[in-house]
């Protein structure tokens, strides 16, 4: 195992800064989630550990080596790293055993070491019972096994993994997220693992790092950047956070469509304004004024989906904004009532970035 440590790490095509100075050190034996939407730059920067692509600036280091610079790349194949892609790339006319010992006959392993190595991998990813049998032959779960038995069998100091779970369907991609942690814990592989699905990066990550137009927006563990956004767009990608803005009264209080709103997370600017985020689900509603002042919020309700275990809302405040707010299921109020929304202070997480 090795630390993967990025500096300053840029790659262009033209004027455009696909990955913009990007610094990242990833600890041996962590795994960490490039997340973010299309085009942000998460699948460019894995190619560029891989060495499928080369740096405009900026190094790479793996351990003490340099593996990357403008002067200097190794190649993929000098790397000793295993990358796992979308399409799983099986040969298809080779069996599960054959296509998991493919990198250890190339290496010229014997032949001993081999099976012992085989028997090992197979009984750790549950493939035993379909060692003979061919990719077309698999489910998709079972495929994507196959790929990660054959790319761990070599024992890489770095494992990447480039959005493994988008060809499933949402059942076996809730499953394999379970089991791609399952199998990291095993192994404890320095791993980097691609993804848009804020799920798989919850379930997967030690380190989550959310990604936007080629610059690392924000990292920290699964639970920093779910409960303390730092910007409006970690704030709006993670969870779907409900953004309002407000103008501020004092270090801690902002106006809101007519409400005083007490917000945590940083001292405000006097005189300046304010994004605030809060989930769907810590906002509470109901159809009597609660006794506190600050923090509620007069709505009107523009819509109300029935989800079987909750209902979603949405509302209108009277600057005609709208938030999306979460209830249970037994709390049913029709389109168009006048309701009160509570902003519980210690979740309207004041925005810096």
């Amino acid at each position: 195992m090795a630390s993967v440590e990025l500096q300053n790490l840029t790659k262009r095509y033209g004027p455009l800064a696909v990955v913009d100075d990007v610094s990242l050190r990833i600890e041996h034996g962590s795994l960490v989630c490039l997340l973010g939407p299309s085009g942000c730059g998460k699948t460019t920067t894995l190619r560029l550990i891989a060495g499928f692509v080369e740096p405009t600036e900026g190094n790479i280091r793996v351990g003490d080596r340099l593996v990357s610079s403008p002067a200097l790349t190794l190649p993929p194949e000098q790397r000793k790293m295993s990358m796992i892609f979308q399409s799983y790339a099986l040969w298809p006319h080779m069996t599960v055993t054959e296509n998991v010992i493919y990198g250890l006959k190339l290496r010229k392993l014997d032949r001993d070491t081999i099976r012992k190595k085989l028997d090992a991998i197979l009984t750790t990813t549950k493939l035993k019972e379909l060692a003979e049998r061919y990719p077309g032959e698999l489910s998709g779960g079972q495929q994507q096994r196959v790929a990660l038995a054959r790319a761990l069998i070599v024992e890489p100091e770095t494992l990447l993994l480039d959005e493994p779970l988008s060809n499933l369907d949402a059942n076996l991609r809730e499953e394999m997220r379970f089991e791609v942690r399952r199998l990291h814990d095993a192994y404890r592989y320095t791993t980097v693992y691609v993804t848009h699905d804020q799920s798989e990066a919850m379930t997967t990550a030690d380190l989550i790092c959310v990604m936007n137009a080629g610059k690392i927006e924000q990292a920290g563990t699964p639970e920093d950047i779910y409960d303390r956004p730092r910007s409006e767009f970690v704030a709006r990608f993670i969870g779907s956070s409900n953004v309002i803005k407000g103008k501020n009264l004092d270090d801690a209080h902002i106006s809101f469509a007519g409400a005083r709103l007490r917000v945590t997370g940083a001292k405000l600017a006097a005189g300046g304004e304010t994004a605030v985020s809060i989930r769907q689900h810590d906002i509470r509603l109901s159809k009597t004024a609660p006794q506190q002042k600050d923090n509620v919020v007069p709505a009107t309700v523009v819509r109300q989906v029935f989800l079987g275990g909750s209902r979603d809302y949405m509302v209108e405040v009277a600057d005609g904004t709208q938030l999306r707010a979460v209830t249970g299921a037994g709390e049913a109020i029709a389109q168009g009532s006048a309701v009160f929304l509570h902003l519980p202070a210690e979740h309207c997480r004041a925005l810096t970035g």
